[in-house]
């Protein structure tokens, strides 16, 4: 997509062996399981979610890839998206970069995308907490991340490889953090987890206080064990964060080789791509 040609993600750099991961081809023809999937939907004796569901190839495409071409667990998947979306209108509601509250969100970087993928070829998204002022709710950051994902994954590549989040801590307040409701967490954890067509490969935590810590015990009981194992908590230890991500790819206060992360950057990006 020509959004993505305009914004540098430096596959150039990575080392030969990962460039067959970073453009993987399923193992399974394409055509076949869209058919497949597209079967299914048509045979699903909920009238609205039949007959709403957009079922071009491209989305399809969205929920196969998130499910590896399963795709009884594709349909599963896109059962609950459309679920998910419908009992929960009002998160939907003024879904465009026009809206304030996720317009704002992206100015902060709640999330950001970083330039540069991964080695593994994943896309890399930050939240710096740091730059919550709470003028808008975690509600906002949610709606904010989620258009954040439904742009990315557009690109096939990020289909495939999945993401990677890490979340910044540092200097986060015990009054911010009484923002953190428990109902939108769960909310998040949710779609996130079953409703959303995306592979979250990890998710880090650095600089997190002992607040933090507590509340991620709480929300731990709603959690697949899968995701539970793929929550890396570093503290203020970022060498063991680089063990995961390169420097080269952080921003300085990240610990890594980058200036600082310009969030602006991200939003000028998709604000031009929405306005073509």
């Amino acid at each position: 997509m020509a959004e993505y040609l305009q914004y540098d993600w430096k596959t150039h750099m990575l080392p030969r062996e990962f460039l067959q991961e970073i453009y993987p081809k399923p193992k399974v023809d394409q055509n076949t399981s869209i058919s497949s999937l597209r079967n299914l939907v048509n045979q699903s004796s909920d009238f609205a979610f039949k007959n709403t569901q957009n079922q071009d190839d491209r989305t399809l495409l969205k929920f196969l890839y998130a499910r590896k071409f399963d795709v009884d667990e594709a349909y599963q998947l896109l059962q609950n998206y459309h679920t998910y979306r419908k009992r929960n209108e009002d998160l939907f509601k003024n879904f465009t970069i026009k809206s304030h509250d996720i317009l704002k969100a992206l100015e902060n970087g709640l999330p950001g995308v970083l330039n540069s993928r991964d080695r593994k070829g994943r896309t890399v998204l930050i939240m710096d907490t740091n730059n919550w002022d709470c003028s808008y709710n975690l509600l906002s950051i949610y709606r904010s991340l989620l258009f954040t994902l439904e742009y990315l994954i557009n690109d096939i590549t990020n289909q495939a490889n999945g993401f990677v989040v890490v979340v910044d801590w540092t200097e986060f307040s015990f009054r911010q953090s009484t923002n953190l409701k428990p109902g939108v967490l769960k909310l998040m954890i949710e779609g996130l987890q079953d409703c959303f067509p995306a592979r979250f490969k990890g998710i880090h935590f650095i600089g997190q206080p002992w607040f933090v810590n507590a509340a991620l015990t709480l929300i731990k009981p709603f959690l697949k064990d899968k995701m539970k194992e793929r929550i890396y908590v570093h503290g203020n230890n970022l060498s063991t964060l680089h063990d995961y991500l390169p420097k080269d790819i952080l921003p300085a206060e990240m610990g890594g080789e980058l200036p600082s992360y310009n969030p602006h950057m991200w939003l000028k990006n998709v604000i031009v791509s929405e306005s073509q």
